[in-house]
């Protein structure tokens, strides 16, 4: 995606990145998963027609956006290939984060190529079968996450591996960065636990523990043969630039994304240059943020971004509360709205996982 065509002026109207979770179907049994996802589809999934319709009403966006297919595992869907077949007639650009089960072979991966996918998604939570096909619940999903890595290559289809980090595999992310270095992908996108799902069975590493992290990632955004970046962590953009780095060098900050042509404006984050449609057509700012404001197709997916109060004060960083909302950082982190709705149940509070005093409020901290 052409992510210098969107700007900070395009937040108001436009979503940059637009998640239809197609399905929660699916075959594994994640320890950290955002849907819950089940063996069968839920029986309300929007049908092949409806899906057909909300991928049209996305392309009316004055600012179309990339669209993430995702779930569940979208693979489950029977309708899939009429489903992106349609998406890019529309003129959408589209992605796809399958799951790795039996259906991701390469035989698959090809036909949603010819489909029109150009880009995957893939999960990958620990350097070895030990410590992944724990997360994933499955034997054998690590080996068959090495296979589509494999196959997604031989085809050349972009790759971003997403990586959730939390207090099981954190003191592994060094050795993850060595592992991802030969595999030629495109992203390493890692995504800092939200208590979501099932997620709020998993442990989130601490606040000093995300600087640590930090130091890692800038560096690898310097040396590393792919891009870098996070999800559900923004204040990580504040981190590099209070060390002199320039975080509109990528999606959150690193010069290896502009050197690949990933750059992002500053800012984008839940509700704001965000948005999520469920598999029943509840409608989301985030998938980590679970606050309903809307169902497709009652209700009109660009005019709930435009107009919808729970956006709205999303994209208002002066109204968020505590520190964030004072915090000379705001319009380019904002903290994670949907960390502080999963620890406080209010999206506006301040991020709870951030060391960071605001220059408004140095002085005032107890000694």
């Amino acid at each position: 995606m052409d992510y210098a065509a969107y700007t900070t002026a395009d937040f108001d109207h436009s979503p940059l990145m637009f998640y239809f979770e197609t399905t929660t179907a699916c075959d594994l049994v994640c320890k950290h998963c955002r849907a819950s996802a089940q063996e069968n589809p839920d029986p309300a999934q929007l049908n092949t027609e409806q899906s057909k319709q909300l991928l049209s009403q996305i392309a009316l966006f004055p600012k179309r956006p990339m669209v993430v297919l995702t779930g569940g595992d979208p693979l489950k869907r029977q309708d899939l290939m009429e489903l992106i077949a349609h998406g890019r007639g529309a003129g959408l650009e589209m992605a796809l984060t399958p799951s790795a089960t039996p259906l991701a072979t390469k035989d698959a991966f090809a036909r949603v190529c010819e489909a029109g996918i150009r880009r995957l998604g893939i999960s990958l939570d620990g350097p070895n079968a030990q410590v992944h096909d724990y997360f994933r619940g499955w034997e054998g999903s690590f080996e068959r996450t090495r296979e589509m890595l494999s196959a997604a290559r031989e085809l050349g289809m972009a790759v971003q591996v997403n990586t959730s980090v939390c207090r099981r595999n954190v003191d592994l992310l060094d050795e993850m960065a060595e592992f991802l270095t030969p595999l030629g992908i495109a992203m390493w996108a890692l995504f800092f636990l939200v208590p979501v799902g099932r997620g709020v069975e998993e442990e989130r590493i601490k606040p000093e523990e995300y600087e640590l992290v930090f130091e890692k990632l800038f560096q690898w955004s310097k040396t590393k043969p792919y891009a870098v970046k996070t999800t559900e962590a923004p204040h990580y953009r504040r981190y590099v630039m209070e060390r002199g780095g320039n975080p509109l060098a990528g999606p959150h900050g690193g010069d290896s994304s502009e050197r690949r042509g990933h750059r992002a404006p500053l800012g984008v984050t839940d509700g704001k240059g965000i948005m999520f449609v469920s598999n029943t057509g509840d409608i989301f700012p985030a998938g980590f943020l679970p606050i309903c404001c809307g169902r497709f197709p009652h209700d009109n997916v660009v005019q709930v971004y435009q107009k919808h109060p729970v956006f709205l004060s999303l994209r208002t960083p002066s109204g968020f509360k505590g520190k964030c909302g004072v915090c000379e950082y705001n319009t380019i982190c904002g903290g994670s709205r949907s960390r502080a709705f999963g620890v406080t149940g209010d999206p506006l509070e301040s991020e709870p996982d951030c060391l960071h005093i605001p220059e408004k409020l140095r002085g005032l901290q107890p000694a």
